[in-house]
């Protein structure tokens, strides 16, 4: 069955302010898969990436009512590389799993338009090559760091540090088919989410037709 929607890699880093890009893009009509939602939910209680979590980092990570702390289980792997690499060791699968499964039923149903993968860490997943366009979104260092520390009330040196763990801004642009800088106001924002939109409509135009 061919599929019918142009996939589209959406990424960025802490605090870029990916998850407003990814709104503007639902509103103007795209269809949203959230690796983040996915992330939450492959880590319940009863899914196969909850145990291997416990039995990995501790019952210390969980909340009173047996559910993983993200905040808690944030601290440990911000501040250890090996922490995190293990941690996504065990949830990409499922998360990559639950993304195929999703996708699959998208083409069962014929569905066509673009769909959009919203995934903080695509690239350091290996996601880049499994879609069509890649849009990247990034800000200044210290646009981020007063985001992340006005979000989750961090103090500046913290919230530098978890920016500076994570692949930098601008070698994930390198990879992208589009790049749109988060660092000004909504509105500048919004001129650029509208632009790439624009350009995906064409894409998707060009996609359809190879594979008619």
């Amino acid at each position: 069955m061919a599929r019918r929607f142009l996939l589209v890699g959406l990424t960025g880093g802490i605090a870029s302010g990916k998850s407003a890009v990814s709104r503007m893009l639902n509103q103007l009509g795209c269809l949203i898969i959230d690796a983040d939602l996915i992330a939450r939910e492959v880590v319940e209680p009863g899914e196969p990436a909850y145990q291997k979590i416990v039995e990995a980092f501790g019952q210390g990570i969980l909340d009173d009512e047996g559910y993983v702390n993200r905040k808690k289980l944030g601290a440990l792997i911000f501040r250890d590389a090996e922490k995190r690499r293990l941690l996504n060791e065990i949830t990409h699968p499922e998360i990559i799993r639950r993304e195929q499964e999703i996708l699959a039923e998208l083409m069962t149903e014929g569905h066509e338009g673009i769909v959009v993968l919203d995934a903080a860490l695509l690239i350091e997943a290996g996601g880049a090559g499994r879609v069509d366009r890649l849009v990247v979104v990034t800000a200044d260092e210290a646009t981020q760091q007063k985001r992340l520390s006005d979000r989750d009330d961090l103090p500046a040196e913290e919230a530098l540090r978890r920016i500076r763990s994570q692949m930098p801004l601008s070698e994930k642009a390198k990879l992208a088919h589009y790049v749109i800088n988060n660092s000004g106001t909504p509105h500048e924002t919004l001129r650029q989410v509208q632009e790439v939109y624009q350009t995906l409509q064409a894409d998707l135009q060009e996609f359809l037709a190879a594979d008619p």
